[in-house]
This record gives structure tokens, C-alpha cells and sequence, in this order.
């Protein structure tokens, strides 16, 4: 299981990306709005009742600061990736921020508003130790090349 953490309800459209992704792979997922700025007591509460629940990673998207994947990579063992979003500036200022954590606190970090491969990274961690899972990412990544290939097969009409 993957937790999806953001901070405002603004980031759902975007952090849609992610459950897309572990949907089409069969991994389950839940999602909380949870801000570590506004609300930090609670998110350390959800974190601890997600872990409990058995998510193994997490996938946090943020903007602005974008202080919220840090955060949670300092209260968990898990991996944590962190989604910029471009909330201002480009994304530019939350993939400065979540890219340049401190040692030894890290935080894996995706393209800015990119949360599908968010979600493809955690499913790649996952697979590691799930033969099941990394058998359909396999299947998935055949399929993937097998459509790019024939969709291409006779050109590109510009």
C-alpha cells in the first residue's frame, strides 16, 4: 500500500497522476489532504496510522515551501517521494526545496507536477521484494513499448 499525502485540496487534480498509476498496477493507495504547516500534530497522528495500516512508501506532493515530503521523511522509515507542484514560479521553488534535503534525511523527487511517475517509482520499490508486482510492471512496460511501437508504425502526419 502507497500513501498520498498533499496539503491543500487544490493538489488533488494533480496528485490524481499517482493513483492513476498504482490503479493501473493493481497497488492500493489511500490519499489525505494533510499540510505540515497547518496541520503538523495530525499529519504525525496519519502518518502513524498509515504505517500501521501497512503503507510502505509515501508519495507527497507540495508547492511553494513544498516542507511536506521533508517532513515526512523525518518521521518515517519509509521512502518518501516528493511531487513539486507548480503552484508558483514554474515548480520551480518546491523542486528546489524538496530536491536539497539535508543529510540524512532523504527524499526521492519526481518532475514538477509529475505525480504518474511518482506513483511508477513507488511501484518500483515495491516490486523489489513482490514477485507478483514486478511480474505486472513487467507486463505493463511490454505493453507500454508494444503500444508506443505501433502507434508510430506508419509515421507521424504533422
Amino acid at each position: 500500500m502507497v500513501g498520498i499525502l498533499f496539503g491543500s485540496r487544490s493538489d488533488v487534480d494533480t496528485m490524481k497522476g499517482a493513483a492513476r498509476c498504482l490503479d493501473e498496477l493493481g497497488v492500493s493507495w489511500e490519499a489525505h489532504v494533510l499540510s505540515a504547516h497547518r496541520v503538523p500534530d495530525e499529519l504525525e497522528k496519519k502518518l502513524k496510522v498509515m504505517e500501521e495500516r501497512g503503507v510502505k512508501a509515501f508519495i507527497c506532493g507540495a508547492g511553494l515551501a513544498a516542507h511536506l515530503p521533508g517532513v515526512v521523511a523525518s518521521k518515517t522509515l519509509k521512502p518518501v517521494i516528493g511531487v513539486p507542484l507548480g503552484a508558483k514560479l514554474g515548480g520551480m521553488d518546491a523542486l528546489y526545496s524538496i530536491v536539497q534535503m539535508p543529510k540524512p534525511i532523504p527524499v526521492a523527487t519526481v518532475g514538477v507536477d509529475n505525480a504518474f511517475n511518482a506513483g511508477m517509482l513507488a511501484v518500483r520499490i515495491l516490486a523489489l521484494s513482490d514477485e507478483s508486482l514486478a511480474q505486472r510492471l513487467s507486463d505493463w512496460m511490454t505493453q507500454m513499448r508494444e503500444s508506443f511501437v505501433t502507434d508510430n508504425e506508419e509515421g507521424v502526419e504533422l
